[in-house]
């Protein structure tokens, strides 16, 4: 492969001898797993009115984010205490989600190409008799739980129970969900992911979930805590996508977090599980290390899992700051051809009554040294609108979405 590089263009000869004209050679993409910038139009009929991630929390504690504020973050909207940059480093924006609902999937597969006609189900009142008895006859237990509930809290109320009688936990939430939580010394391991991989073939048709989710925890009654085991069993997107149409052109993908279990490992050649953002800012690193050319596509999930679904509005304000606080390491890595992306795939705003995902805009910030900076991007009509940029960026192209890599390169 020869690459030759001009004014933040590469020239890339691929094993057929072909040549490819790509602005950026390698684009590194992140995604703050739920930070929202305020509330959709029809935000009112997810129950989410008044919900703003981003807003509220500034609103309710000063936070210092400087490197965000450099690229653009202030300049999308007015955000309490957050200064706009005089002259934006990067691109910036928001974009809308197109597809109903409000949840990881959702998100993410619009992210690449996607968009749901209707929603993935949710379970208000637990899941109905006919899928409960059929899983509990083909795992042969009894189970506990079957409604809505927050992971750390019900593995509180269940996870002695659950270690007297060897009975899973089943529980939901607002998204489209089917977890089951077991303790690592009660239900090995193997046996919990076993369990996940029956529940998916139960939840097809009407009951088809967006996702089923394994949740070890370990400890002992009255201090139980989740383990980084978690293992997530999606639906498969359909073709076409932005992993598949990279794969088939030659574009190495290589994920971080759990981006590999939101899209089965489609088109992803490497991948690492992360177990925190620190630990996904770390391996964001490594990964710079190890690919020379294509997507990096990250996902920093602590924002929503730890504080978001906790309403931890000072732990939500701490993890910002850490991360804003990591993007100098990050861009000092950046080389001429990079392109830096960060979004969002849903709200989840710590500071309402509601634990659950909030019907939000996504913020958009677009930086590369060769890119053109301070681009007002506007208001996108789908979050496709960022995976058509980065198909336009490597020669193919996905069904839904515009590109904005003519503003930006």
């Amino acid at each position: 492969m020869a690459v030759q590089c001009r004014h933040g263009t590469a020239t890339v000869r691929e094993r057929t001898g072909k040549e490819t004209i790509v602005n950026f050679k390698r684009v590194i993409w992140i995604v703050l797993d739920s930070v929202g910038i305020g509330e959709m139009p029809d935000a009112e009929a997810y129950g989410d009115k008044g919900s703003d991630t981003l807003g509220n929390i500034a609103r309710r504690r000063l936070m210092k984010l400087p490197n965000l504020c450099r690229l653009g973050l202030a300049n999308i909207r007015p955000l309490t205490g957050l200064p706009p940059a005089e002259a934006p480093l990067a691109a910036y924006g928001r974009a809308t989600l197109a597809s109903p609902g409000k949840d990881t999937t959702t998100g993410h597969w619009e992210m690449v190409g996607i968009h749901l006609a209707k929603p993935f189900p949710v379970y208000w009142h637990g899941f109905p008799a006919e899928v409960m008895e059929e899983f509990e006859r083909r795992i042969g237990r009894s189970t506990l739980g079957n409604k809505p509930a927050s992971g750390t809290e019900i593995i509180q109320e269940l996870g002695e129970e659950h270690m007297r009688t060897g009975s899973p936990i089943v529980y939901t939430s607002a998204d489209s969900v089917f977890q089951i939580a077991a303790h690592e010394d009660v239900i090995p391991l193997f046996e919990l992911y076993k369990m996940c991989e029956i529940a998916r073939e139960i939840l097809r048709g009407k009951h088809e979930v967006g996702r089923v989710i394994a949740r070890p925890f370990t400890g002992e009654p009255g201090s139980f805590t989740r383990t980084a085991n978690r293992h997530d069993y999606a639906v498969p997107p359909p073709p076409g996508m932005l992993l598949d149409q990279l794969a088939g052109s030659g574009v190495e993908v290589y994920s971080v977090g759990k981006i590999f279990d939101v899209f089965l490992g489609r088109g992803i050649r490497q991948q690492q599980k992360t177990k925190s953002n620190a630990d996904g800012m770390a391996k964001t690193m490594e990964a710079m290390e190890q690919l020379d050319r294509g997507l990096i596509f990250v996902n920093l999930v602590d924002f929503d899992q730890l504080y978001g679904h906790r309403n931890d509005v000072e732990g939500y304000a701490r993890a910002l700051e850490e991360v804003d606080a990591w993007l100098p390491s990050l861009e000092a890595k950046l080389r001429e051809d990079d392109l830096l992306i960060l979004t969002a795939d849903h709200g989840c705003d710590p500071t309402t009554p509601s634990t659950d995902h909030s019907r939000e805009y996504v913020p958009v910030l677009v930086y590369g040294k060769t890119a053109r900076h301070g681009i007002n991007l506007g208001l996108r009509a789908t979050l496709s609108d960022l995976g058509q940029t980065v198909a336009d960026n490597f020669g193919v192209q996905i069904s839904k979405g515009e590109s904005f890599l003519p503003k930006i390169a």
